[in-house]
């Protein structure tokens, strides 16, 4: 059953097949509306649409659509006027191709409608081409005449249910010439990786789960005052300084979704913004390790060239130390020679050998 009331009745035209159908708003509004009032008294300030010529206020019956010339000439134009425009989209959703869904640029997107069949005899074209848009993965690119203009449509299935969503004219979307930044920007590879850290950390989003906190703090506030309650007030904004670092904010950024998360924050670590890129500091770093070791073999072979002078210096001492030792040895030769010469002539005592028990 169709709740909505329909705002315009037409048919699909699908090749040589005619689909009935009803068309409706397939969103709504949910924001908060208010009204203008006369602040010293709260007296309700209203709009009223007033004739010139007669001065007088009309009814909405009474009112009706012109078009005004460069001369400043009323030209009336009916609703019977748009009807009969000789063109194929007055009371038709002409289909023109069909595309893949990525084709369509997401800036050309706008109102929403449901497409929904009119009269039983629709419900066989109806569901033909739902399910033939459905099988293809494509979208029908379309046009339609609606509220006094011709204007681009896309057809598209949600559940089981045609989809239209109003598209804009290629020539209504605006160039992005003079949008970006015009200073020349270099992003660091540690920044890219933080960045994408963050994007990680904060991970995807169920869409379904988002609302609007605005909109309950304003019906909130209206509650409160209509009950003649104090209505809550907002926290105090963080008046600490502006992060001029690029790296530490990512890197609170980085800290902040984790604890919210509930997860260890500790794997994440302050870093300092470099003044080189990443690659050219590690090389740096390389090369300064490297004279490192170079100075740490070239102190080592100094030790070594030391230790081998200390050598040659006890060498040289000993050398020089020759002679003493010479007259050292003479003596003890001389000594040694006496005390054989000695033994030689003292008789050496007869052992008597022992018998081997039997």
């Amino acid at each position: 059953m169709l709740l909505v009331r329909s705002i315009w009745n037409g048919a699909i035209s699908f090749g040589l097949v005619s689909i009935p159908i009803k068309l409706v708003n397939a969103t709504e509004s949910h924001a908060v509306s208010f009204r203008q009032i006369h602040t010293e008294d709260g007296g309700r300030i209203r709009y009223r649409k007033v004739c010139e010529l007669e001065e007088r206020e009309v009814t909405q019956g009474e009112i009706g659509k012109a078009y005004e010339d460069a001369d400043g000439t009323m030209i009336p134009i009916t609703d019977e006027d748009l009807a009969s425009l000789p063109i194929p989209t007055a009371r038709t959703i002409e289909i023109e191709g069909f595309v893949p869904a990525e084709k369509v640029d997401p800036l050309q997107v706008d109102a929403a409608y449901y497409l929904a069949p009119n009269g039983v005899p629709a419900a066989k074209p109806y569901t033909l081409l739902r399910e033939a848009l459905k099988r293809s993965g494509k979208v029908a690119i379309c046009k339609f005449a609606l509220r006094g203009r011709e204007r681009l449509g896309m057809l598209r299935v949600v559940d089981d249910v045609l989809a239209m969503h109003g598209l804009l004219w290629p020539d209504e979307i605006r160039t992005t010439e003079g949008v970006a930044p015009d200073a020349d920007v270099t992003v660091r590879d540690k920044e890219l990786d933080l960045a994408d850290a963050l994007m990680e950390t904060l991970g995807e989003v169920d869409l379904t789960e988002l609302h609007d906190d605005y909109r309950e703090a304003v019906e909130e506030l209206i509650a409160a005052k209509a009950s003649g309650e104090e209505p809550p007030t907002a926290p105090a904004p963080d008046t600490g300084g502006k992060v001029l670092d690029l790296m530490a904010a990512l890197e609170n950024s980085v800290r902040a979704a984790k604890e919210s998360r509930g997860e260890d924050v500790a794997e994440v670590t302050p870093m300092r913004t470099p003044k080189e890129p990443a690659g050219k500091k590690s090389t740096a770093t390389a090369k300064k390790s490297a004279p490192s070791a170079a100075s740490a073999k070239k102190s080592t072979a100094k030790s070594s060239q030391g230790a081998r002078s200390a050598q040659g210096a006890k060498k040289t001492t000993a050398k020089k130390s020759t002679p003493a030792k010479s007259t050292a040895k003479k003596s003890a030769t001389a000594k040694s020679a006496t005390a054989r010469s000695t033994a030689k002539k003292t008789p050496a005592k007869k052992t008597t050998p022992r018998k081997r028990p039997a």
